[in-house]
């Protein structure tokens, strides 16, 4: 999918929920999730969280910072995204 915008990737119904979440928290935190945040909200164990951070970066999905903390963006267009369950 390379030189295909962000916006036109497609996702999961779960995929598009993790993103949903990032997005609104870094909005109303100021700063991206921390992948126990997600955990917590999602109720899923650290491996699962983890495992979908990759799934997502490998896609394009999302963009982190190696060994950053907190550094993950969310480059799809939020009109896209569905409702945070």
């Amino acid at each position: 999918m390379a030189g295909v915008s962000p916006s036109a990737k497609t996702f999961t119904l779960r995929q598009g929920q993790y993103l949903a979440y990032i997005h609104l928290y870094t909005r109303l935190h100021r700063r991206p999730p921390a992948e126990t945040d997600i955990q917590e909200y999602f109720r899923v164990s650290p491996p699962s969280v983890h495992q979908m951070v990759l799934t997502l970066e490998r896609a394009g999905l999302i963009r982190r910072q190696p060994r950053t903390p907190r550094s993950i963006e969310v480059p799809v267009d939020s009109k896209l995204l569905p409702e945070p369950i």
